[in-house]
């Protein structure tokens, strides 16, 4: 049984679907952005952020997501004082991106938008990266695609399987070129876990696309998608104003790119983790990882 990943404890408050927007208390209900269901933020929060109604999967924080996939209190941070620069001096709307990241890092409570460590799975030895979409969209700058690396290169160090759950924007414009070079950086480091075959997990939330989706996220041995998590490298409408076509229904999903052979797996958010741990058994022996 997965625990509890939140602390708060909300009273019940009279409410209905009629209710307005304005009169719903903050930290007792939220509404579904799919099917606009009422949820009891302690019931929402119970049930992973899913709701119950349409099973829409709504964002985890990078904490909520290693919470979820890491034992209980196994998880170690590593990486987390490296500190993104200003290669550019980049300045939009007379704001400098040192400010812009210093206000994003007060509000999310993060350093970077990943998150990295080791930890245990199931009881198994296992590297760790994680995404956050709260911090300038998890955007790939050079400070990602650092932590992204070095979460590969531990586990190739140690000879333990890598797990790095995706959620991204692409590629993080205030650093221009330095952002793109992230993309060959972290995909060769993938190549040198694969030549050892040290198992590497890609797991894609919504939304993975960009620079992310064409690089490590798009070459994992094992390729998951939660449910409804949009998948591609620029967006539908982008791509339907350039191509002056219609698009099919469904298109870029999780469930899209499954039928056609894009990623592997669609799995639940409640069956994530002992999905992932059945993963690492088959790639690493039942002997090392348990039965």
């Amino acid at each position: 049984m997965v625990r509890n990943l939140f602390h708060k404890n909300p009273r019940y408050f009279p409410i209905t679907a009629n209710t307005p927007r304005r009169e719903i208390p903050e930290n007792l209900w939220v509404r579904c952005h799919r099917c606009g269901e009422l949820l009891y933020v302690k019931e929402f929060e119970k049930n992973l952020k899913v709701c119950h109604k349409c099973d829409y999967h709504f964002r985890l924080t990078a904490a909520e997501r290693i919470a979820l996939l890491m034992d209980e209190a196994s998880f170690i941070e590593k990486d987390s004082d490296l500190v993104t620069g200003d290669p550019l001096g980049f300045v939009s709307l007379g704001q400098s991106y040192g400010k812009k990241v210093a206000e994003t890092r007060e509000k999310s409570g993060m350093s970077e938008a990943v998150m990295s460590g080791s930890g245990r799975l199931d009881g198994a030895p296992v590297q760790i990266a994680v995404a956050d979409f709260s911090f300038l969209g998890a955007s790939m700058g050079s400070v990602f695609g650092e932590k992204v690396t070095r979460t590969l290169e531990r586990g190739l160090a140690s000879r333990q399987p890598v797990i790095v759950s995706s959620c991204s924007g692409g590629a993080r414009m205030h650093e221009g070129i330095f952002s793109l070079m992230q993309m060959a950086k972290t995909a060769a480091a993938v190549a040198r876990l694969s030549e050892v075959a040290i198992p590497f997990v890609s797991l894609l939330t919504d939304p993975t696309t960009g620079g992310v989706t064409a690089s490590f996220a798009t070459i994992g041995d094992v390729i998951i998608a939660e449910p409804g998590a949009l998948i591609g490298f620029a967006g539908p409408r982008v791509i339907e104003q350039i191509t002056k076509q219609k698009l099919p229904p469904g298109f870029q999903t999780a469930e899209f790119n499954l039928d056609h052979g894009v990623i592997d797996m669609v799995v639940h958010r409640r069956e994530l983790k002992a999905t992932i741990g059945r993963l690492l058994r088959l790639y690493m022996g039942a002997a090392k990882y348990g039965s």
